[in-house]
């Protein structure tokens, strides 16, 4: 039976690598849920091994949603993701089940549980073909500064390293003639949200990020690159200038050698992890951290009993083998 109240959603936050899936997983295990990811990149088809997208074992156990959602040469707007995402909470809670938003893209979470008004504004890929240029040619402070010019809000907010983020910033000035931070309001849905936060000590979550990438070259992240190349994916796509994809293209191009590539793919990802824990932060009253190293599941779940106290789940395996 439907539940009548307002939806409850639960929030698994924190940095690459700690561990996000499984907790979702095992808490499933205990509670009638679906995932719904809150990866900028696992919704790609065809790029598994370097998204460290769930694996088939992983999606048999839980339904996951926003998972390999559009090919690697479209592009899913951060407003798709919102009413794609907000129509699963919707859809999840009516079937009697918990969705749970799990994944490190801080923007997707933060603007979808803090219900960001999002530009309708589509890609202009000329512009965005000419901005590249730009910051191939001059650097990435100049587009920075460009974009300073004219929102320096937004300029504050988005780091210059993240030039996919002032373009589209610049792009919809562009296309509305207003600041992209103009549009940056929030209506918060009427969702009642848990948000738990996963971390551990920087040093052993990077050599744990290490041991990751290790195992996702030896699964045969080269070759997947390869075969995104062989089929025509350039590596001028937003979806190739993913961490681990960038890398292993400039292998293939003969540029480095994979030696090389995975000490880049290294030092590329702590400084991702440094990135996540600006937009999760151990000071956000609202997420409730655990440390890795001493989870325990049990206390997760009193947590989530207390959560779910006034709301009784149902349980749902009609869509077990379903992959949204």
């Amino acid at each position: 039976m439907a539940n009548s109240e307002r939806p409850h959603v639960l929030a698994i936050v924190g940095p690459t690598a700690i561990g996000k899936t499984s907790l979702s997983i095992d808490i499933s295990h205990h509670i009638p849920s679906e995932v719904i990811s809150a990866d900028s990149r696992q919704i790609y088809r065809q790029m598994d091994i370097g998204t460290a997208k769930a694996t088939d074992d992983e999606q048999s156990q839980v339904i996951h949603h926003l998972v390999d959602v559009v090919d690697p040469d479209q592009e899913l707007t951060l407003s798709h993701f919102q009413r794609m995402a907000n129509a699963a909470i919707v859809d999840i809670w009516s079937r009697g089940r918990l969705p749970m938003l799990v994944g490190g893209t801080g923007l997707y979470v933060k603007a979808l549980l803090e219900g960001w008004t999002v530009p309708e504004v589509p890609p202009d890929q000329d512009l965005r073909a000419t901005l590249y240029r730009e910051a191939e040619a001059l650097g990435n402070l100049s587009l920075h500064d460009r974009l300073r010019r004219i929102d320096p809000i937004s300029a504050d907010s988005i780091d210059a390293r993240n030039v996919r983020r002032v373009i589209r910033a610049i792009e919809v000035y562009e296309a509305t003639g207003k600041p992209f931070s103009a549009f940056q309001q929030k209506r918060p849905p009427d969702y009642k949200v848990l948000r738990i936060g996963l971390t551990m000590p920087r040093e052993e979550l990077y050599a744990r990020v290490d041991k990751r990438i290790e195992a996702m070259v030896a699964a045969g992240l080269l070759d997947e690159v390869r075969a995104l190349v062989e089929r025509g994916y350039g590596d001028d796509l937003p979806a190739m200038s993913a961490l681990g994809y960038r890398e292993m293209a400039m292998v293939l191009r003969d540029e480095m050698s994979l030696e090389e590539a995975m000490m880049l793919l290294k030092r590329h990802t702590r400084r991702f992890v440094r990135a996540q824990y600006n937009w999760f932060r151990l000071s956000d009253p609202e997420i409730h951290w655990f440390d890795r190293r001493s989870l325990d599941l049990a206390e997760i779940l009193e947590l989530m009993t207390q959560f779910l106290s006034d709301t009784p789940l149902t349980e749902d395996t009609s869509h077990v083998d379903d992959k949204a």
